[in-house]
């Protein structure tokens, strides 16, 4: 292992990503493919480009090119294509080391960077120095912060000397992918203010694109992730670097135009403007912002509208949402109208609902550097880690020995229970198919009126074997109503199992469903009538694309005449001339023989599920391809972006003049939860990703639990992705489901207390937002050691003490004494105002 030099210097972070936002993005780890990695000329083939990856010592140990690098010649480079834009905030670099016999290094080099392989960027830190001091030895890796970070697909590092001397290179790249979209800005060049004692600088120092009389195609300090203090004239730079700011003499119109160029048409739901507030000194927020947007070539006839109310009592800077209305567009034309002699913006983000400025962006496989922000200087003595090396070697081979004999005595103990219950009972098996990647309505073959223990199909590699006793499928088929009937057997207390033989797992269309539903059952619902009817195609209308996944795709639909497909228990709040908000689901037309047979079994089991708080089945396309479910959908969409729109009631949103939701409201919607998930537990389905963003939000605080969330960009961040294949709403789970892959009714009620935590914030923040997905795992641990470490999310301001209490009661360690969504339902109603 080599040793690692450190030098951070980040600035005041306007969000987490500037500290989150630091992964390897696949140099060293293999991510980046051989044929993205190309370079201006190699000595020989065995110091290719290929080679040039960090702590690698394949091939001649580095990449090193043809001829010597000479003092101010910039022809030499390394380029890197990452496919896709990414926020690059670190670079690594290494020299050639080779065992020993190599000795070539860059002593300083340059990075240059482009966004569409065709216009080259020259990066330069927030004082105008382009060079970056690299190796002072051949093994050392020395990591560099990029302060201002920068946004780009193509990257190239430029080896540079002061005297000629033969160089080689390894690098690695650190950031995330860049799901913001915006490529581009063109604005009014920033101005200089003049005060008593010195020149304040509103310019956009970092701006990357042209800069004359306007900034344009580029990106600088508005996307930088920096905000600058509520005092403007102070910074870490110069008085007033953080901010772009324009004087109103300038504009004789009265705003301020500034246009954004996306990478695609998004679905945008809001802009957020980061605004000086400093009234003593003539800057205000905006006064009122008129936005225009193109889709295609042509900018839309009806611009939006939007006016922030003047806060001339409260100088701090702050964000400015502007609620965008879901308009679709490529590019975006703003005006900003002035409320005072000065206006100061230091960054601006979008929300769309393809994409999200992601702040907890999950980390790919390989997990961050070792990086020590209050060390700058610390190094890894190399003998240490050769012996740390030796012993974690034989931990892993001690701990592969034991996981084989677990397995081996697990194998054996399955093999002795089938052929017993073969001579016992004819009952009828389906080998279980492990899908880890996704999860949803799972069927919990449990009997027990409270909590539930079934495990479910494991993300992880199993800790523990299962138990040696299992429920009679016979008894769980009492469960279901269209199965019910009269039985004298007394139900088992305790914890039922069923082996993993006995499962039956359904991959959902989009890769946000999976069914754990045991194997009897499964036959006689699948032998069972669909419960709903045919609906003609022709009478759905595209509206937006909601998700897709690995079978297929959600889409948001007008249906015409749907009442008259519909079964008369089931009524719709609309008129019967007027078309009916659905959403489809529509596997894809290419997708093998096992998708389509778990596409219909999940057709069977959705008819069958009839809660006023559950998303319903309403009908179906099965008589020809591609085939489709079409379910219900609510008119203002999910609980988390619908709660992020709204604000408490109070003096507050009276000032900002933003929708409000009471306190009473967010109980109802809780209750709601509650109810529907009360409801699966009866027939124990396990949902398995209970949040805000799988809740729908009908008239009058109306709430169905539905399963769409996985499915779409927009909550990306919310999973976290486990060796590249699992994908784990870690942040609502339990630690049994995380450590153990045990998803169960109480690891239901655990996410439950995640959602209520949720509601009780207005979606403002993601749980465990200060912690990363790898402290979120390492929490779930101090839950299991259950030495009163662990962490808690804190209770809401809004929260009274009675309703916290309801949460901890959901987080409690011992499944056991979690409460039953029949005990939650109840409380909620007692809390209710």
């Amino acid at each position: 292992m080599s040793n690692i030099e450190i030098a951070l210097t980040i600035p005041t972070a306007c969000w987490p990503m500037l500290s989150v936002c630091r992964y390897p993005l696949g140099m060293s780890g293999g991510q980046i493919l051989d044929e993205d990695i190309s370079a201006s000329s190699q000595w020989s083939e065995s110091t290719a480009a290929r080679y040039g990856r960090l702590d690698f010592e394949e091939g001649d140990g580095a990449w090193c090119p043809e001829i010597t690098v000479e003092p101010d010649n910039l022809k030499e480079f390394l380029q890197i294509d990452l496919r896709s834009l990414h926020f690059i905030t670190l670079v690594g670099t290494q020299g050639r080391h080779a065992g020993g016999i190599g000795n070539e290094f860059a002593q300083m080099y340059k990075i240059k960077y482009s966004r569409d392989g065709s216009r080259w960027i020259s990066w330069k830190n927030r004082q105008g120095k382009q060079v970056i001091e690299g190796n002072r030895n051949a093994y050392d890796i020395v990591l560099k912060d990029l302060d201002p970070p920068i946004i780009a697909r193509f990257v190239r590092f430029m080896p540079v000397t002061d005297h000629s001397m033969n160089v080689c290179m390894r690098v690695e790249l650190y950031g995330c992918e860049w799901l913001d979209g915006l490529v581009s800005y063109n604005a009014p060049a920033g101005e200089q203010m003049n005060s008593p004692s010195y020149p304040i600088y509103l310019n956009d120092s970092v701006y990357d694109g042209a800069v004359i009389y306007s900034m344009t195609e580029g990106l600088g300090q508005l996307t930088d992730g920096v905000c600058g203090l509520d005092d403007f004239t102070h910074s870490h730079v110069w008085p007033g670097y953080d901010y772009v700011g324009w004087n109103n003499e300038s504009f004789p119109s009265g705003y301020v135009e500034i246009m954004f160029e996306f990478d695609r048409t998004r679905n945008f739901t809001t802009m957020k403007v980061h605004c000086n507030n400093m009234f003593s000194q003539h800057v205000k927020a905006f006064r009122q912002v008129v936005c225009y947007f193109r889709s295609d070539l042509d900018w839309e006839a009806s611009p939006l509208s939007f006016s922030p109310v003047v806060d001339e009592k409260n100088p701090s800077a702050r964000f400015v949402t502007v609620n965008l209305a879901n308009h679709m567009a490529s590019a975006i034309k703003c005006h900003f109208y002035f409320a005072d002699a000065w206006m100061l913006f230091s960054e601006i983000t979008f929300q769309s609902d393809t994409a999200m400025y992601n702040t907890t962006l999950a980390p790919p496989k390989t997990g961050p550097p070792n990086i020590q922000p209050d060390d700058p200087t610390h190094k890894v003595d190399d003998s240490n880690t050769r012996i740390l090396i030796g012993c974690l070697v034989a931990i892993i081979f001690i701990l592969v020995a034991i996981i084989v004999i677990i397995l081996w005595r697990q194998v054996w103990q399955k093999m002795l229970e089938k052929a017993s219950r073969r001579m016992l009972d004819d009952e009828l098996t389906a080998s279980l198919s492990i899908q880890s990647e996704t999860f949803t309505y799972n069927h919990n073959p449990n009997q027990s009126g409270t909590t539930s223990e079934q495990e479910s199909n494991s993300t992880y590699e199993r800790i523990f074997p299962l138990g040696p006793d299992y429920q009679e499928p016979s008894r769980l088929i009492c469960k279901l109503p269209e199965f019910a009937q009269s039985s004298e057997d007394p139900v088992q207390d305790g914890v039922p199992h069923y082996a993993e033989a006995d499962i039956v797992n359904l991959q959902g269309v989009t890769g946000s469903n999976t069914y754990a539903i045991p194997a009897v059952t499964m036959d006689l619902l699948s032998g069972k009538d669909v419960a709903v009817e045919e609906f003609p195609r022709k009478l759905l209308t595209f509206k937006e694309k909601l998700g897709e996944g690995q079978f297929g795709e959600v889409h948001l639909c007008e249906a015409e005449g749907m009442q008259e497909f519909m079964n008369k228990e089931f009524l719709f709040d609309i008129a019967e001339d007027l078309p009916v908000l659905v959403a489809v689901k529509m596997l894809r037309s290419d997708a093998n023989k096992n998708a389509r047979n778990d596409f219909l079994k999940e057709i069977k089991i959705m008819s069958r599920l009839k809660d006023p708080n559950i998303i319903r089945l309403l009908a179906v396309c099965i008589y020809s391809d591609p085939l489709c479910m079409i379910t219900e959908y609510m008119e203002n969409g999910d609980l988390n972006q619908f709660l992020s729109r709204h604000e408490p009631e109070g003096q507050l949103a009276q000032l900002s003049n933003a929708p409000t939701v009471s306190f009473n409201n967010l109980c109802y919607m809780a209750t709601q939860i509650a109810s529907g998930m009360k409801y699966l537990s009866s027939l124990n389905f396990v949902h398995r990703d209970l949040a805000t963003r799988n809740c729908l939000v009908g008239k009058k605080y109306t709430i169905k639990i539905a399963d769409f969330g996985m499915s779409r960009n927009l909550y990306s961040g919310d999973y976290y992705r486990i060796q590249g294949r699992a994908v784990l709403p870690i942040r609502w789970m339990s630690w049994e489901s995380i450590l153990l892959g045990k998803f169960t009714t109480a690891s239901d009620m655990w996410a439950f207390g995640v959602t209520l935590w949720e509601i009780l914030n207005y979606c403002k923040e993601q749980p465990y937002s200060q912690l990363t997905d790898e402290q979120v795992i390492e929490n779930t641990g101090e839950f299991f050691r259950d030495q009163k470490r662990q962490i808690y999310l804190p209770q809401p301001v809004l929260c009274p003490d009675s309703l916290y209490k309801v949460m901890l009661c959901c987080w409690r360690r011992n499944t056991k004494e979690r409460p039953s969504f029949q005990e939650i339902h109840q409380a909620l109603l007692e809390i209710q105002p």
